[in-house]
Formats: C-alpha cells, sequence, structure tokens
C-alpha cells in the first residue's frame, strides 16, 4: 500500500474531484480525521453501487480514521434532487423508519462497532423550526449560487419543488452539525452531491471560520467497459441483503465480470495490495481462461459483504452445478444456486417419470419424446441419470421435500418446486 491514503485513492482511481487536494492530502499525513458520507433511506437494504463510497470509507477507517454514516431521516422523507427527472415520490414515516433500521444492521456488518458511528439527521433537523431555520440558515445561502449547482440545474428545465431546492441547504446543516458534534473534517459523495458537498462547506467556512479544515471528496461514476452503469443486471440492482440476492447470486455477479472490467474492480472493490493486483492483471493476459482474477474478486468482495462461509457456500453450489453432482447440497443452496432456472409448481404424489415430464411439468412435449430421452440417457432426476421408463418420481426423496431437479441434456436444468397443502 502507498503511504497516503490519498496517494491509495489516486492509484486506485477512487477520487474524481476534490476541494482542496493538497490541504486534504496534508491534512490526514498529521491528523486521524472523521469523514462521513450520508445515505437516505429510501429504501431497506443497500446495494453494490453504494459500496464504491463504502470501499473508500473503509479503507479511511483500517488507517485509524474514523467513518460516520448519516441515514437521512429527515432528507429522506422530503427527497434529494439528485439524478432524478422527477419528485421522489415521499414515503411514510413508518417506512422510513423500517428502512432506517435496515441499513443500520447492514452497515454494521461492514463497519463494526469500534471507531464507527452512525448517526441521523432527523435527529437534529426534526428540532429545527422554520423561523430558525430561516433565520439562522437560510439567510446564508444565495438562490443564484444555489441555481448555479448542477444538482439543481439540472432540473431547472422540467420543475423542482421547493422542498427539494432547499435539499442542499439542509445537508449543509448536516456537515456543520457533524463538524461541531462529531469532529468530522471530510464527507465523501458520488459526483452528483458535489453541489450538496460544497454547500455545506462554504456554510462551515462562514460560520466557524475560512481557514476551518474541512474538504470534499467524490467519486467517478463507475461505468461499465460497454458504457452501461455498474451495478444494474438484467434483473435489476445487486442487492447487499441475502434476502433480496443470494450470496450465491452476489458471488456470481462479480464472478461474471468482463476481463476489461476486472483490474478496475479489483482496485475499487478490495483491499488487496499494488503487487497483488498486478499480478492479477498479468494473469488476465497469459490465461485468461482461468479467470483467476475474477474469482478472487468473487471471493473478497462476497467475503467483505457476507463472510467466509458464504464464499464457501457459492463455490460448493458453483463446483456442483459444473459436475452437475447436486446431491451434495442443501435445500437452502439449491434454492440459491437454481434461483434463475426456469421452474414449475408442482403439488402432487409420486409420479410416472414420462407423466412428470409430460403432463405434469411440461418439460417434454411429447410422450414418444419423454421415453426416447429418458432411453437415452438424456434425463436426470435430482443429479441420477435415469434410463428407466418406469420410474417414479417421489418428491419427498430429496432436498427436504422441497423440490425436484430434473436436467435434460448436459445443462438445461428445471426446478420443480413441490408444494404442499
Amino acid at each position: 500500500m502507498t503511504k497516503n491514503i490519498i496517494d491509495e485513492l489516486t492509484w486506485r482511481g477512487a477520487i474524481n474531484q476534490q476541494t482542496d487536494a493538497d490541504g486534504l492530502k496534508d491534512y490526514v499525513n498529521h491528523h486521524q480525521i472523521a469523514l462521513y458520507c450520508g445515505v437516505d433511506p429510501t429504501g431497506d437494504s443497500l446495494h453494490v453501487g453504494h459500496l464504491v463510497t463504502f470501499m473508500i470509507l473503509k479503507r479511511f477507517q483500517m488507517l485509524g480514521h474514523k467513518p460516520v454514516i448519516v441515514i437521512g431521516g429527515a432528507t429522506g422523507s422530503i427527497g434529494d434532487p439528485s439524478g432524478k427527472k422527477s419528485e421522489r415520490v415521499l414515503q411514510s414515516m413508518d417506512q422510513v423508519r423500517h428502512n432506517q433500521d435496515a441499513l443500520t444492521k447492514q452497515m454494521i456488518n461492514l463497519f463494526g462497532t469500534e471507531n464507527f458511528e452512525i448517526v441521523n439527521n432527523y435527529d437534529w433537523l426534526s428540532k429545527m423550526d422554520l423561523l430558525s431555520f430561516l433565520r439562522d440558515y437560510g439567510k446564508l445561502f444565495n438562490v443564484n449560487t444555489m441555481l448555479n449547482k448542477e444538482i439543481v440545474a439540472s432540473r431547472l428545465d422540467v420543475g423542482i419543488s421547493y422542498t427539494e431546492f432547499t435539499y442542499q441547504i439542509l445537508q449543509a446543516i448536516d456537515f456543520l452539525t457533524l463538524y461541531r458534534e462529531h469532529q468530522v473534517q471530510l464527507q465523501i459523495g458520488g459526483g452528483d452531491q458535489w453541489g450538496n458537498i460544497t454547500a455545506g462547506i462554504d456554510l462551515i467556512h462562514r460560520i466557524e471560520g475560512s481557514k476551518t479544515p474541512v474538504f470534499g471528496l467524490t467519486i467517478p461514476l463507475l461505468l461499465k467497459a460497454d458504457g452501461t452503469k455498474f451495478g444494474k443486471t438484467e434483473g435489476g440492482a445487486v442487492w447487499l441483503d441475502p434476502k433480496k440476492t443470494s450470496p450465491y447470486e452476489f458471488y456470481q455477479f462479480w464472478l461474471n465480470t468482463d476481463d476489461r472490467d476486472v483490474v478496475k474492480y479489483l482496485k475499487y472493490f478490495t483491499f488487496l495490495t499494488q503487487d497483488q493486483i498486478e499480478d492479477l492483471a498479468q494473469k488476465i493476459q497469459t490465461a485468461p481462461e482461468k479467470r483467476e482474477a475474477q474469482r478472487t474478486l468473487a471471493q473478497e468482495v462476497t467475503r467483505f459483504v457476507h463472510g467466509q462461509a458464504a464464499v464457501d457456500q457459492a463455490e460448493k453450489i458453483s463446483a456442483a452445478l459444473f459436475s452437475g453432482d447436486i446431491q451434495q447440497l442443501t435445500s437452502d443452496e439449491i434454492e440459491q444456486g437454481f434461483e434463475s432456472v426456469p421452474s414449475v409448481d408442482y403439488a402432487g404424489q409420486e409420479c410416472n417419470l414420462v407423466e412428470f415430464l409430460v403432463d405434469q411439468t411440461h418439460i417434454e412435449p411429447s410422450r414418444r419424446q419423454a421415453r426416447e430421452d429418458i432411453q437415452n440417457g438424456a434425463i436426470y432426476v435430482n443429479g441420477q441419470r435415469q434410463q428407466d421408463v418406469d420410474y417414479q418420481v417421489d418428491p419427498q426423496s430429496a432436498f427436504d421435500g422441497r423440490f425436484v431437479i430434473i436436467r435434460k441434456g448436459k445443462k438445461k436444468y428445471t426446478l420443480v418446486r413441490v408444494q404442499h397443502n
């Protein structure tokens, strides 16, 4: 690792803009600081896009600095204009509180409880009355300056409510409060947060003095080699909540990284050293078919988010699916590994294999075709080849009676979900 955290982040390609690059680099060379980013509780799970910022916070934490996460219980209830062309749909406060609790658990899982803090801006913004807001803070913000912030300017053609227009003032108050009460001196966010971050720094300088050492840093927009946004798949977002995206799916997401992207992701999302990453980059050139860089990436990120047991389980499922030896898998592992496989429901009892394939599950188009495929050895039931047309399928015989796995040929699987009335 390079000596200074800013040099490290620069090498990893993780810095987009800084308010005072030289000042911040010098300051962290001589001081332990607290730094923060905000997360609005618009959902009950983080996704892999959030990891870009969190990995930076984690790197600071590993060097003795203190990350602080601000959950936007207040700002999340009114809406943020960034990155959208329309107003955010307001959530009920009950939903906001539910999301806050879920996000808090996820972040403690990533950062632990030592030298880390989670705060909620509802705790201070909800106590502010309208007149105090206007006298103490509104007076310090110039509307012309606010309109010129890209975060607002991008919305002027379609319109923006006063509620979302004031968001940058509220976020600036957050930074001021965190500076005063939690000694936070650095705010980190996506590139779309630049206007909000600089608004906070300007407010602190106006109230606390122009020499007050506070800084802002944004991260680049992470795009895949094909130009699409990182973290999106055909199935939607890749979530950190294992109930929304299983650890196996999570592992596979990273394992399927394009060769053109994998070195960039290793820099962003792992704690491997420069030498280790350069070694993996070399192996992409000399032995790309082994996909060692992708496998290392999948192991490292899955371990960080879900733990070593999840890595072991994901690799066990992968090996079983590759070999076809699925009998060793538990029913929960079957559910993870076959989540994207075509599935049908079955509510019956024991059934002749031909009838099961044709009438019950429609895997085969006709009885003649079913008999032919069975006799030719193309049909597997729960991992075992079945060549007897009189074989009886017992839905209770494997995987806790929850599933029957039919394989036709080398790779064509169907997950039969056993329904219990």
